[in-house]
């Protein structure tokens, strides 16, 4: 007699492999290491294929289990699809973990969080607010289902979907840099220099921007939270390049002041990035609603 093979045993295959365990694969199925056992006991037994290559540690796929795998993650992105298609009938909720940096997170995030939830009613959103090079690394570890980050990071298998570029400017408290302008960057090398380190997008793209000029700072404070570098700015510890729409009213205050330069910093390109190697139509639809939604010259209000 043959045994039936289930969406629900595809979608255990399909998990285990992506998360490494038999372990993780349960806790993010919400189930038990002993059913997603059976479920696979059951596959191999419809499928006739060992899955797994049990001499060796971990859930290591055999050759033919890597075939199955791929069909089997067809199978799920055709499913996604067919959920899609029932244009919010389904009362089925839908999960969203959505990365972010500190700037969206303190800008536009409750706009989109809202616009989200208006077009589809049944989504629980996760988000996780983080540093740019540690949300690239979880959704390469399909911890997160879409991130918006400076174009910095990439890999084949991701899809980004341009969404704002974020002008900065080297900005100081007002009279702190008594040189007549424009001036040189490398001249703001006598006063203290703020700057992101790497695991900001933001600082890893304009360092690499200066650097690339021939502009080293030999003495520089780091700090990769940007509202900390603000407050320092602010402060008059030093200089520091900032998104200026978000500091156009400490500018207007009197509180800081532009310091222009021979040569522009260059904008930030910003993306909606998610693994396009995944299930992802909803995920697709999402980026196009950041897109349509992203502002950061907002200041959220609470």
């Amino acid at each position: 007699m043959n045994t039936r093979i289930t969406l629900k045993q595809l979608e255990t295959l399909y998990w285990i492999a992506e998360l490494g365990t038999f372990e993780r694969a349960a806790a993010h199925l919400c189930t038990t290491q002993s059913a997603i056992s059976k479920r696979v006991q059951e596959l191999e037994r419809g499928s006739r294929i060992e899955i797994f290559d049990r001499s060796l540690r971990g859930a290591r796929l055999t050759a033919r289990g890597e075939q199955l795998f791929e069909v089997a993650r067809q199978i799920l992105e055709l499913h996604d699809q067919i959920i899609e298609v029932q244009h919010g009938d389904s009362k089925q909720p839908r999960s969203l973990r959505i990365g972010v940096t500190e700037l969206t997170t303190i800008t536009w995030l409750p706009q989109l969080i809202s616009a989200i939830k208006e077009q589809f009613a049944n989504v629980r959103i996760f988000p996780k607010v983080d540093m740019a090079r540690a949300l690239f690394n979880d959704l390469e570890q399909s911890q997160l289902d879409l991130v918006i980050i400076p174009e910095t990071f990439t890999l084949p298998e991701f899809s980004s979907i341009p969404v704002a570029k974020v002008q900065n400017y080297w900005m100081a408290k007002k009279g702190l840099v008594d040189l007549p302008g424009p001036i040189r960057h490398r001249d703001l090398a006598q006063y203290p220099v703020l700057v992101q380190g790497h695991s900001s997008g933001s600082g890893m793209y304009l360092n690499k921007w200066l650097k690339d000029r021939g502009v080293v700072f030999q003495e520089t404070l780091v700090c990769d939270s940007m509202t900390a570098l603000l407050g320092l700015t602010v402060a008059g510890l030093g200089v520091a390049y900032l998104p200026y729409e978000f500091c156009q009213r400490l500018e207007e205050s009197g509180k800081l002041e532009v310091i222009e330069t021979e040569t522009p910093l260059p904008p930030v390109p910003y993306v909606a990035m998610y693994r396009s190697d995944r299930p992802h139509t909803f995920v697709h639809e999402i980026a196009e609603l950041v897109k349509l939604h992203c502002d950061f010259g907002k200041s959220y209000q609470i």
